[in-house]
């Protein structure tokens, strides 16, 4: 273990691990008043419940750290298995929750697999073209994966989940189009992928009602929600107060008027607001340029990588991230619709700070292999 942790990428190490302290004391911060005042518990509740997934995620580290990148791919295929069929059992048995159909509750957790189906999906489709990179120049070896997603992607839209879905295809697509397939087959796809999505849109304005609840179809009036501030502008009326509130420096850890019950869950989805409010615009654009230099770091470890699987898993997770770190601002800026998008490393969420810490786990599993191969060859 001394030696794996030799050659971890400590930059990447160090920022991720004040990163996971600052959202820990956020979410204390964010969530306290919300705990006691509307859902009756301590107000440590959901700041005690995130420590436990960040220690489960620390015991989930030093085991998986310890694994090679080519035994995560083939335990993806079971992984893969598990986690599809637990989609289906969700829509089928399982009652909604928030009007959608995405968890398990395990009595004081809940699980939702269309996270952890994401990680898992970056590795199975590394770990697949790796396989078949002698054959990826023919249509069966190159459309089979698609197909694959596709159906998953489906699956969880019916939930309905659009955050997850749109963030599970641009994954796909993303990697599809990094490894070496011939671009006659790349073209093919994007004509074939174009149709689905025609298809899908008539689909959707033909039955939207059915596939999403009103209140998601409301979500994409984004423009002037100030003028719905107490219908269904409130959400992002009272991000840009909270925001306003802040000012260039906040006013002071702990000090947020927006949490007092004017924010829906002002600790997940929406706890950036609640850190400009507090801490200032300055602390805001701080930790996105933390967010950016956690992105150069992985992209240089898939870059440095001795392995195509190594390379993808990297520049997938980088993906991963960025998309979650995008939608969420996005959203917390009106520019597109809220989706309910956790932020990395802020919100809080056992699900997603687990499959977050598994995915920067696999990525520093790759900065290992690349090392203990480079050290070989001196």
């Amino acid at each position: 273990m001394r030696k794996t942790f030799k050659y971890l990428d400590k930059p990447l190490l160090i920022v991720t691990i004040l990163l996971f302290i600052f959202g820990l004391i956020m979410i204390f911060s964010a969530s306290n008043v919300i705990a006691y005042m509307s859902h009756e518990v301590i107000a440590s509740y959901y700041f005690l419940k995130q420590a436990a997934f960040l220690f489960a995620g620390l015991v989930l580290f030093m085991i998986m750290i310890k694994i090679p990148t080519k035994t995560y791919g083939i335990l993806s295929w079971l992984l893969l298995i598990i986690f599809s069929v637990s989609l289906v059992i969700l829509l089928i048995f399982i009652a909604p929750k928030n009007k959608a159909q995405s968890w398990f509750d395990l009595g004081p957790i809940s699980i939702q697999p269309s996270e952890f189906i994401k990680i898992i999906v970056i590795v199975w489709l590394a770990y697949f073209y790796e396989t078949h990179q002698k054959k990826l120049n023919t249509y069966a070896t190159s459309f089979f994966p698609i197909a694959v997603c596709l159906l998953i992607a489906f699956l969880i839209f019916i939930q309905p989940d659009l955050g997850t879905t749109i963030i599970f295809s641009s994954i796909v697509a993303a990697i599809f189009f990094a490894v070496p397939i011939s671009k006659e087959i790349k073209k093919k796809t994007v004509f074939l992928l174009l149709g689905l999505v025609c298809f899908a849109a008539v689909i959707f304005v033909g039955a939207g009602n059915q596939l999403l609840q009103d209140r998601q179809l409301e979500r994409f009036n984004i423009f002037n929600p100030c003028d719905r501030l107490l219908t269904t502008g409130n959400q992002v009326c009272n991000c840009y107060i909270a925001i306003n509130n802040g000012g260039l420096t906040g006013t002071g850890l702990g000090n947020s008027t927006q949490k007092y019950l004017y924010l829906p869950e002002p600790y997940t989805d929406f706890i950036y607001a609640i850190i400009v409010e507090e801490l200032g615009i300055l602390t805001g654009i701080a930790l996105i340029l933390a967010y950016v230099f956690i992105l150069f770091r992985i992209l240089l470890i898939g870059r440095n990588s001795s392995t195509n699987r190594g390379a993808t898993m990297c520049y997938g997770i980088a993906v991963y991230i960025f998309l979650h770190v995008a939608i969420n601002l996005l959203g917390i800026f009106g520019l597109i619709p809220m989706t309910g998008v956790p932020l990395p490393f802020m919100s809080y969420g056992g699900s997603f700070t687990i499959c977050l810490i598994a995915a920067l786990t696999i990525v520093q599993r790759v900065s290992v292999e690349n090392n203990l191969i480079r050290e070989g060859t001196r």
